[in-house]
Protein backbone atom coordinates (compact mmCIF):
# COMPACT_ATOMS: atom_id res chain seq x y z
CA UNK A 1 0.00 0.00 0.00
CA UNK A 2 1.55 3.32 -1.16
CA UNK A 3 1.86 5.59 1.80
CA UNK A 4 -0.55 8.82 1.81
CA UNK A 5 1.08 12.07 0.77
CA UNK A 6 0.47 15.16 2.97
CA UNK A 7 0.03 18.63 1.87
CA UNK A 8 1.06 20.24 5.27
CA UNK A 9 4.33 20.96 6.49
CA UNK A 10 5.84 19.09 9.10
CA UNK A 11 5.41 20.28 12.36
CA UNK A 12 8.28 22.77 14.25
CA UNK A 13 10.46 21.57 16.67
CA UNK A 14 9.93 21.94 19.72
CA UNK A 15 11.11 25.13 21.79
CA UNK A 16 14.47 24.69 23.56
CA UNK A 17 14.23 23.61 27.06
CA UNK A 18 14.77 25.89 29.41
CA UNK A 19 17.82 26.10 31.61
CA UNK A 20 17.46 25.46 35.52
CA UNK A 21 20.75 27.23 36.43
CA UNK A 22 22.16 30.23 34.74
CA UNK A 23 25.68 30.74 36.22
CA UNK A 24 27.47 34.11 36.22
CA UNK A 25 30.93 34.08 36.13
CA UNK A 26 34.26 35.91 35.27
CA UNK A 27 36.37 33.90 32.50
CA UNK A 28 39.21 34.45 33.37
CA UNK A 29 39.08 33.65 36.90
CA UNK A 30 37.13 30.88 36.71
CA UNK A 31 36.38 29.88 33.57
CA UNK A 32 38.49 26.60 33.37
CA UNK A 33 38.40 25.43 36.95
CA UNK A 34 35.50 26.11 39.43
CA UNK A 35 33.13 26.92 36.89
CA UNK A 36 33.62 24.52 34.70
CA UNK A 37 34.12 21.84 37.49
CA UNK A 38 30.24 22.96 38.46
CA UNK A 39 29.02 23.04 34.90
CA UNK A 40 29.70 19.28 34.26
CA UNK A 41 28.46 18.46 38.10
CA UNK A 42 25.05 20.18 37.57
CA UNK A 43 25.26 18.75 33.61
CA UNK A 44 26.27 15.04 35.28
CA UNK A 45 23.79 14.89 37.29
CA UNK A 46 20.88 16.28 34.90
CA UNK A 47 20.40 19.88 35.52
CA UNK A 48 20.15 21.94 32.65
CA UNK A 49 22.90 24.82 33.11
CA UNK A 50 23.67 27.69 31.32
CA UNK A 51 27.51 28.87 30.78
CA UNK A 52 28.00 31.65 28.39
CA UNK A 53 31.43 30.23 26.38
CA UNK A 54 31.83 33.78 24.77
CA UNK A 55 34.98 35.93 25.30
CA UNK A 56 33.34 39.14 25.02
CA UNK A 57 34.94 41.92 23.54
CA UNK A 58 35.40 45.79 24.18
CA UNK A 59 31.90 47.17 23.28
CA UNK A 60 30.27 44.22 23.22
CA UNK A 61 26.72 44.38 24.72
CA UNK A 62 24.26 41.27 26.21
CA UNK A 63 22.51 39.52 23.36
CA UNK A 64 19.02 38.64 23.80
CA UNK A 65 20.12 34.96 23.85
CA UNK A 66 21.93 35.72 27.07
CA UNK A 67 19.20 37.50 28.39
CA UNK A 68 16.77 35.44 27.75
CA UNK A 69 19.19 32.72 29.33
CA UNK A 70 19.23 34.55 32.27
CA UNK A 71 14.96 35.81 32.28
CA UNK A 72 14.10 32.26 31.76
CA UNK A 73 16.35 30.03 34.60
CA UNK A 74 15.31 28.92 37.88
CA UNK A 75 18.03 29.81 39.62
CA UNK A 76 21.47 31.96 39.49
CA UNK A 77 24.77 31.34 40.70
CA UNK A 78 26.90 34.31 40.49
CA UNK A 79 30.62 33.42 40.88
CA UNK A 80 32.17 36.51 42.24
CA UNK A 81 35.77 36.48 41.85
CA UNK A 82 38.54 38.93 41.63
CA UNK A 83 37.80 40.46 38.50
CA UNK A 84 34.28 39.96 38.44
CA UNK A 85 33.65 43.51 39.62
CA UNK A 86 35.86 45.19 37.03
CA UNK A 87 33.99 43.13 34.14
CA UNK A 88 31.04 45.21 32.71
CA UNK A 89 29.21 42.00 30.90
CA UNK A 90 29.42 40.42 34.63
CA UNK A 91 27.52 43.57 36.43
CA UNK A 92 25.07 44.25 33.18
CA UNK A 93 24.58 40.06 34.01
CA UNK A 94 24.31 40.97 37.65
CA UNK A 95 21.73 43.68 37.32
CA UNK A 96 19.70 41.50 34.77
CA UNK A 97 19.95 38.45 37.78
CA UNK A 98 18.64 40.76 40.31
CA UNK A 99 15.51 42.16 37.93
CA UNK A 100 14.67 38.29 37.74
CA UNK A 101 14.79 37.81 41.34
CA UNK A 102 12.51 40.77 42.25
CA UNK A 103 10.29 40.17 39.15
CA UNK A 104 10.08 36.21 38.70
CA UNK A 105 11.19 35.43 42.27
CA UNK A 106 14.47 33.77 40.55
CA UNK A 107 16.87 32.09 43.30
CA UNK A 108 20.02 33.66 43.38
CA UNK A 109 23.41 32.42 45.23
CA UNK A 110 25.77 34.08 45.26
CA UNK A 111 29.39 32.43 45.84
CA UNK A 112 32.41 33.56 46.60
CA UNK A 113 35.50 32.67 44.78
CA UNK A 114 38.25 33.26 47.11
CA UNK A 115 36.94 36.63 47.92
CA UNK A 116 34.69 37.51 50.83
CA UNK A 117 31.20 39.27 49.97
CA UNK A 118 33.09 41.89 52.83
CA UNK A 119 35.48 42.95 49.97
CA UNK A 120 33.15 43.03 47.08
CA UNK A 121 30.54 44.65 48.74
CA UNK A 122 33.30 47.43 49.94
CA UNK A 123 35.17 47.82 46.13
CA UNK A 124 35.55 51.19 46.00
CA UNK A 125 37.94 50.89 43.01
CA UNK A 126 35.68 49.14 40.68
CA UNK A 127 34.74 52.17 38.61
CA UNK A 128 38.46 53.52 38.11
CA UNK A 129 39.27 49.31 37.57
CA UNK A 130 36.09 49.76 34.62
CA UNK A 131 37.71 52.54 32.93
CA UNK A 132 41.10 51.26 33.09
CA UNK A 133 39.75 47.79 31.50
CA UNK A 134 37.81 49.49 28.88
CA UNK A 135 39.05 52.27 27.98
CA UNK A 136 35.92 54.61 28.00
CA UNK A 137 33.60 55.87 31.21
CA UNK A 138 30.44 55.25 31.86
CA UNK A 139 27.27 57.07 32.63
CA UNK A 140 26.41 57.75 36.31
CA UNK A 141 23.32 55.56 36.55
CA UNK A 142 24.56 52.86 35.14
CA UNK A 143 27.32 52.57 37.88
CA UNK A 144 24.61 53.18 40.01
CA UNK A 145 22.58 50.68 38.91
CA UNK A 146 25.73 48.22 39.59
CA UNK A 147 26.76 49.74 42.72
CA UNK A 148 23.41 48.45 43.94
CA UNK A 149 23.41 45.45 42.71
CA UNK A 150 26.80 44.25 43.74
CA UNK A 151 25.41 45.81 47.32
CA UNK A 152 22.53 43.64 47.20
CA UNK A 153 23.63 40.54 45.63
CA UNK A 154 26.49 40.76 48.54
CA UNK A 155 24.00 40.22 51.37
CA UNK A 156 22.12 37.81 49.67
CA UNK A 157 22.67 34.16 51.81
CA UNK A 158 25.50 32.10 49.38
CA UNK A 159 28.99 30.09 49.82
Amino acid sequence: MAAASSSHPPPPPPPLDKHNVFISFSGGDTRYCFTSFLYDELRRNQIKAYMDVREFETGDKMSPALEKAIKESKISVIIFSENYVSSKWCLDELVQILKCQKTNGQIVLPVFYYISALTVRNRTDFEAALVEKHKMNFHDTLLTQWREALIDATLLHGL
